[in-house]
């Protein structure tokens, strides 16, 4: 089983506010005081909070309830009762709150520590001592605590990653991550091995670096939910730049890049706004007299480099096309 997990459903109950105290005031010489009546604490909240260290949603999985403690009634004196324990959620960067029956998107956590209420806590009644006025000296009454919200709520999880690959199953998304990076994805010769994404961080000249996320496949028609879905696509949404990948044995380069495209399109027209760099892979597989002739017919307005995993080909080339774009 597979310990990445980028989307789960939680229901979070906040705490109910404490009601307000009414009271009056007596003492040894007091038989008859004015309203001391204190207020309620506040319900707890429930709080998303930015996690760095945090690159799954796995912790949540099984956690589909989440229930914040009360807010303590008020007493006499004007003491105001204590306020329900929150309840804080880590989460990795890049997590999206949305209202599990709307859709609606209630906030996006982008920066570690960064704290956001996904459901509040009721507020506490008054005390009896706000009620007092010239005509009313002795209210015998107070407000109760406001109740807590039980919400159901998604979260889904956006990959952080500079470098987005982009392309069909088999296009050797996967052997390229191996390569360039530590990662250890799964690689074989069929479609959908890379079920979720991978993560891992390409080396560069003088010690820098940058993150490459290896997504899984496209296929036609995954804007609808075909193949694998859309799931994946909201990943790409979160990456700086996108590398197009298309094997050099592919029909048509040109034809396999405009689906590609097209997709991106169809899920989100704003994705065809980032920086894109096309890799032709597997060149390997083809001579330079083929390779030339390929490149007449390469799609146009867009940087490409024929590149080969198994012999290294073009790499180096690739990671100063990378490095320009993210950094230009």
């Amino acid at each position: 089983m597979s310990n990445f997990v980028d989307y789960v459903k939680i229901c979070c109950r906040s705490g109910r506010g404490g009601s307000g105290s009414t009271h009056f005031y007596r003492d040894k010489l007091t038989a008859f005081g004015g309203p001391d009546g204190g207020d309620g604490g506040r319900g707890g909240h429930i709080i998303l909070r930015g996690n760095a260290q945090y690159w799954t949603l796995i912790h949540l999985k099984y956690k589909k309830h989440v229930i914040a403690e009360p807010g303590a009634n008020g007493t006499g004196m004007h003491k105001t009762g204590r306020n329900g324990e929150d309840v804080v959620l880590d989460v990795p960067l890049g997590t999206i709150a949305r209202d599990a029956e709307s859709g609606d998107v209630l906030f996006e956590i982008t920066t570690d520590g960064e704290e956001r209420i996904i459901t509040p806590g009721g507020r506490g009644g008054l005390g009896n001592s706000h009620f007092k006025s010239a005509t009313r000296q002795t209210p015998r009454f107070s407000q109760d605590g406001e109740g807590g919200l039980e919400v159901w709520n998604i979260l889904e999880l956006k990959v952080l990653a500079d470098v987005g690959l982009v392309g069909f199953p088999n296009a050797g998304k996967s052997t390229l991550l191996s390569v360039v990076s530590a990662a250890k994805p799964e690689i074989a010769n069929y479609p959908f091995t890379t079920l979720v994404p991978n993560l891992g961080i390409v080396q560069y000249r003088d010690y820098k670096s940058f993150i490459m996320a290896d997504i899984p496949g496209i296929i036609e028609g995954a804007h609808e939910g075909k193949g694998l879905g859309d799931r994946f696509l909201r990943h790409i949404e979160r990456n700086s730049l996108l590398l197009f990948m298309v094997p050099a044995d592919a029909k048509d380069i040109k034809k396999e890049y405009k689906i590609l495209e097209n997709e991106l399109k169809l899920f989100n027209p704003d994705l065809l706004h980032k920086n894109r760099l096309l890799a032709i892979t597997k060149s390997d597989l083809v001579d330079d007299e083929l390779e030339i002739m390929l490149k007449k017919d390469l799609p146009r307005g867009i940087k490409t480099v024929f590149i080969s995993s198994h012999t290294g080909k073009g790499i180096i080339q690739l990671k100063d096309m990378i490095w320009k774009e993210l950094n230009g």
